[in-house]
């Protein structure tokens, strides 16, 4: 096919576009080895659960990350928009003091942060109507604290297949399940990162795609095996990626089916390096020692055909 000018300026916008949705898995950040990664996250405890082995992964690679963080347990994209109206109108108001004691506002201004991440809270991930306006009044506010700085969009997971709760997808209605809710987050991402131009890291399509492994997905247990458990025993959760079951120091059995365990956290850490930095994620050597051998190479395919599915 010949190539005419109005050819080669089509290419070019093509391949603007690719790169700046930041899904390419060449590394999206062309910092030396010897400089620091500046990263700041806008989250909650998935957002510290998806980076709490970052900084081993990135120290084997040769990368040096600086974080900071606004996070608070279970803040969702509204929360934080209201703190950043709060210390706005007064910049002395507690309203605005969300972050122990600091506004998002402080935070950002601490250093030139390279990339700063946001997510919803995973409850309401589901629904596109609690998205607006906050992600994009973020999205301003952090462009005019921040000009040089890539937003990026965190991408969180769907829970855990045997929740007895999932995200909303409407005020009142919770999806049917697993695949809904996470469908359903999925293309909300999808679809404000486009709407932002921004890049998406895509934690929830790699847990996703470990739950569809059948040979390495976690498989859920009968009401039955979970009643007949005696302390210190907990229900067989192989292949978990969520906490699930554990005991606290009273003797009382709790589930978490939400946050992620150590191999969740391994996952999302993954995530996260391989869009960051690129490279080869089965040529990694650091797991944590509760992940085998075996599950560290299924979570590091997973991690690296996420940036792979239709979409991402």
């Amino acid at each position: 096919m010949k190539f005419t000018p109005i050819r080669y300026i089509l290419l070019i916008c093509l391949l603007l576009t690719f790169s700046s949705s930041g899904f390419a898995v060449q590394g999206r950040f062309s910092v030396s080895k010897h400089d620091t990664l500046k990263i700041f996250i806008i989250g909650n405890s998935f957002s510290g659960n998806a980076t709490t082995y970052l900084p081993q992964l990135a120290k084997e690679g040769g990368h040096i990350i600086k974080f900071g963080r606004a996070e608070l347990g279970g803040c969702s994209l509204k929360q934080h928009w209201d703190g950043v109206v709060a210390a706005e109108a007064n910049a002395d108001d507690v309203k605005g003091k969300i972050y122990k004691g600091k506004s998002m506002k402080e935070l950002l201004a601490a250093d030139k942060w390279d990339i700063v991440t946001i997510q919803q809270y995973s409850r309401l991930s589901s629904s596109v109507a609690t998205y607006e306006p906050y992600i994009s009044n973020l999205y301003e506010f952090i462009k005019k604290q921040q000009p040089k700085a890539r937003i990026v969009l965190h991408e969180t997971w769907a829970y855990r297949r045997d929740a007895k709760q999932w995200g909303l997808i409407t005020e009142k209605e919770e999806a049917a399940n697993d695949e809904q809710m996470h469908e359903k987050l999925k293309a909300n991402y999808l679809t404000f990162a486009g709407k932002l131009h921004t890049g998406i890291i895509p934690t929830g399509e790699a847990f996703w795609i470990m739950r569809n492994n059948r040979s390495w997905a976690y498989q859920p247990v009968s009401e039955a095996v979970v009643k007949a458990v005696v302390y210190p025993e907990i229900p067989p959760q192989p292949y978990s990626l969520n906490m699930g079951y554990y005991w606290l120091p009273d003797k009382t059995l709790k589930f978490d089916p939400n946050h992620a365990n150590v191999a969740g956290c391994y996952l999302g850490s993954l995530v996260w390096y391989h869009y960051l930095f690129g490279g080869k994620l089965k040529k990694v050597k650091y797991k944590p020692a509760e992940v085998s051998d075996e599950f560290a190479a299924q979570l590091k395919k997973a991690a690296t055909s996420a940036f792979k599915v239709s979409g991402f």
